[in-house]
């Protein structure tokens, strides 16, 4: 790098008089280093800024052994300025990255935005050299306060820089080539050539005016902040030369990657600007480090993204114009924590673009510093083995061979993660592309869940979820995990609780699911666990509502019974899970106010579809040991008001309405056999008998009522004869028929099986339609038999086969055929006649 006496920075001119900074020697203070002959001692001060890729292990390790050579005295870090208190935190046993700088708006949670780092990460591994050697460390980036307040129309920068210097090397897709020069080779001299190599492009790169920004489609933002991870050093994927065999862009898929759209070779480069944005950051960045020496740093280090790096090189000029490009920004109260971070978080497929698409191969090149090739594949085989895939040692000598044969066609130093993956696809896959899928998802991202200490800043409803999830020996994982939890158990009951409390706050760590153990009864609940970075957001959301997650979710469905537009349905629910959640203190208030909705609500539909709901509180109740009188009297009174308000309902209703009316008479159906209550069972089937006997009702209500009462046994095999004859008599339309069958038979086909009488009955009227009818009614009873099971189908079919579709009479069983006679005769006189 050739040395400058006098730099010029783009937005402060050329050093003023009384203000020299002279740029010493390479021997003498490093690349890019600078005296300041005005710090307050009066000694030189020498600054070194380190141009990075965010979230790569090989500038990380650059990073690492340059200031092992450096010692710096002090330590910039590129990361929100109001962050500092936060750094202390990284040198606890227990902060185990990935983790990530969280900043919210307090009085608004979901405006929020996240600095990710993971140990790969160079700024993490600065932050660590900081607290290992006692060395004050800092963030000079825009503190988050500006940051959150000037909202995503404040963010530019959409081109890449690294885009035109891969392509004058002769590389089409950027990310490659840095990770060919940089990545695949650590020293710590790179950065004498990073830098030179931004400030050519810079120089030659025109300034958007303030205000203005250039539209940007990498790292979208996240929780509608701004996302403050820099875009401008691309994600490390493999690097791979242009001449090799196939393009990079369809080597790169069949990796289950893809190039991002202005890399790949048909796309042209994106013209190079320095938005309005990009220079403010930088001089905020420049007035830290004034600050900083000021304040008597003798041997300053900044690390900060490569594009950043020649604008805090250059001499840093007077200080004024980096003032007036500060001053007015706009703020806004926030608070900064560190959270866990995941691994596929990372990756840039996941919807939050900090650019690495694949972390878990960056994590094992920077841990696994000998024969990393051959321990990663050897931890391919491992994966491959667990899902009972045959792999021996020897396919991972002839990959490991293979891949190093790759990489010295390819002229690389060392095989990268495209010669890894082709490797493993065609000696341990044998070209299988979803046995590579499972080495991708498990090993090429992975699934690592960071750790924060306890006593780290946060809301209290987030330490009440962390000391009730370690009471409960709950453990936060980011890979989903299956929990059976038997009710009859106390601490699986309190995690019951726990887990409905954080849905009811919308805080999905746990989703009820089907269990592979299968149960009738109400003891046993299945849950798939699985925690997601995003809930530390929700949960300082959440902490609006009260301070543990008890009063929060009841002060929650507290307020939202108290709506106007809330519905008796949405009541009966909201008091279910209130009952599942254990949340005592809300459930009277929910009672009165379920009770006062139903006594204003006249829509029998709304009394019906809460029925359920209630009823199965009622049955938890007897599990859990809740109180349920009060429940019983609201249920009792829900079912007076359903009972003299049904029969009126069904009357006058289109097939559409029948058919949804009809959905919730069997929901409540099941719900009043469940709770074996007798007189709520009697009255119910008194209302469903003045149903079954009305004309005036569609057949797919009046056909239900009828098969209901008959599985209750109040109408005998004859009665229900009596009425389906009625219903197929003459006086009734072929669409009116085919809805009645429907009703009566909808989701039951086991009763054509075994009551033949019935099955000749609907084969009879079947085979009466004539052409028109039978296309008429088609539909629907291609509805009402697709219902059934696929075995009562056939058993319908075989039982048609068996006994045909008429009866059998008497006279069919006295008839006499003379031919058939004669001929048994014959054969009787020739038999006795050979025993004679």
């Amino acid at each position: 790098m050739s040395q400058r006496n006098k730099a010029t920075h783009p937005s402060t001119g050329d050093a003023t008089p009384g203000e020299t900074r002279e740029v010493t020697t390479e021997a003498e203070a490093g690349v890019g280093s600078v005296v300041d002959t005005n710090s307050s001692a009066g000694a030189a001060a020498v600054t070194r800024v380190f141009g990075i890729r965010h979230h790569g292990p090989g500038s990380a390790r650059s990073l690492r052994h340059a200031l092992e050579e450096f010692r710096p005295d002090a330590i910039l870090i590129e990361g929100p300025a109001d962050a500092d208190p936060l750094v202390g935190f990284v040198a606890a046993d227990t902060m185990a990255p990935p983790v990530a700088l969280l900043a919210y708006v307090p009085d608004s949670p979901a405006r929020a935005a996240f600095w990710p780092f993971a140990v790969f990460s160079p700024e993490w591994q600065a932050m660590r050299y900081g607290v290992e050697h006692a060395v004050p460390v800092r963030f000079c980036d825009l503190p988050a306060t500006n940051v959150l307040a000037a909202g995503d129309d404040a963010r530019g920068g959409g081109s890449d820089p690294l885009a035109a210097l891969a392509s004058a090397a002769g590389y089409d897709d950027a990310e490659r080539w840095w990770d060919a020069v940089v990545e695949s080779v650590p020293d710590s001299a790179a950065f004498e050539a990073i830098i030179e190599a931004m400030a050519a492009l810079r120089d030659d790169a025109p300034h958007s005016a303030a205000g203005t920004t250039t539209p940007t489609t990498d790292a979208p933002p996240h929780l509608g902040a701004p996302a403050p991870v820099e875009t401008d050093i691309p994600g490390p994927v493999s690097a791979l030369p242009v001449d090799a065999p196939d393009t990079d862009e369809k080597r790169l898929a069949a990796t289950g990657f893809e190039l991002p759209a202005a890399d790949r070779p048909d796309a042209a480069i994106a013209p190079l600007i320095v938005d309005h944005h990009t220079v403010v950051r930088e001089a905020h960045m420049r007035q830290v480090m004034r600050r900083v020496l000021k304040g008597g740093a003798k041997r300053l280090a900044v690390v900060c993204g490569a594009w950043h790096a020649p604008a805090l090189v250059e001499p840093l000029g007077p200080a004024a114009p980096d003032m007036r490009l500060l001053k007015g920004l706009p703020k806004t109260k926030a608070a900064l924590t560190w959270v866990p971070w995941t691994h596929s978080r990372l990756a840039a497929g996941s919807g939050y673009g900090a650019g690495v698409t694949s972390p878990g191969w960056y994590h094992h090149l920077f841990t696994e510093t000998e024969r990393p090739v051959a321990r990663w594949l050897t931890k391919v085989a491992g994966v491959l083995r667990s899902h009972d895939l045959p792999v021996s040692s020897a396919h991972i000598i002839e990959a490991v061979r293979l891949a190093d044969t790759l990489a010295a066609l390819r002229g690389r130093p060392l095989p990268g993660l495209s010669e890894v993956t082709e490797a493993v696809r065609s000696v341990m896959c044998g070209g299988d592309e979803t046995m590579l899928r499972l080495v991708i998802d498990e090993l090429v991202v992975g699934e690592t869940l960071g750790g924060v200490p306890e006593d780290t800043p946060t809301v209290p409803l987030a330490a009440d979820l962390r000391a009730r999830a370690r009471t409960l020996r709950l453990k936060q994982e980011a890979l989903a995990r299956t929990v059976d939890l038997d009710l009859r158990k106390e601490r699986d009951v309190e995690r019951s609780h726990l887990l409905h409390r954080l849905r009811l706050l919308g805080i999905g760590w746990g989703t009820p699911t089907t269990g592979e153990v299968r149960s009738t009864g109400t003891f046993r609940e299945t849950w798939t666990l699985r925690w997601e970075p995003e809930f530390e957001v929700r949960i300082v959301e959440a902490a609006v509502w009260g301070t543990t997650l008890r009063t929060a979710a009841e002060t929650k469905i507290l307020d939202t019974a108290s709506r106007d537009d809330v519905t008796v349905t949405a009541l009966a629910d909201a008091l279910e899970t209130a009952l599942l959640a254990d949340l005592g203190g809300a459930t009277e208030g929910l009672i009165s106010r379920l009770e006062a909705a139903a006594a204003l609500d006249h829509d029998v539909t709304h009394l019906l579809g809460a029925l359920p709901g209630l009823t199965r509180t009622l049955r938890y109740g007897d599990v859990r040991g809740t109180d349920t009188k009060a429940l019983a009297h609201v249920a009792d009174g829900l079912l007076v008001r359903i009972c003299a308000g049904l029969p009126g309902a069904v009357t006058g209703l289109d097939t559409d309405a029948a058919q949804a009316l009809r959905t919730q008479i069997d929901a409540a159906h099941t719900a009043i056999s469940t709770r074996d209550d007798e007189h709520s069972s009697t009255e119910w089937l008194a209302t469903l008998q003045r149903i079954a006997d009305r004309d005036d009702v569609h057949g797919a209500i009046a056909g239900r009522a009828v098969r209901l009462l008959c599985d209750a046994e109040r109408i005998d095999d004859a009665d229900s004869a009596r009425r389906l004859a009625a219903a197929l008599s003459v006086g009734n339309t072929p669409a009116a028929k085919a809805a009645w069958i429907d009703g009566f038979l909808g989701g039951r086909g086991l009763l054509l099986v075994h009551d033949r009488e019935l099955l000749r009955r609907i084969d009879e009227w079947l085979r009466e339609l004539n052409e028109d009818q039978f296309v008429a009614t088609l539909p629907l009873l291609r509805r009402t038999f697709g219902s059934f099971e696929s075995g009562e189908r056939r058993a319908i079919s075989q039982a048609l086969r068996d006994t045909g579709s008429a009866p059998t009479t008497s006279d069919d069983l006295t008839a006499v055929d003379p031919i058939r006679g004669q001929l048994a005769l014959r054969a009787a006189t020739a038999i006795l006649g050979a025993a004679g």
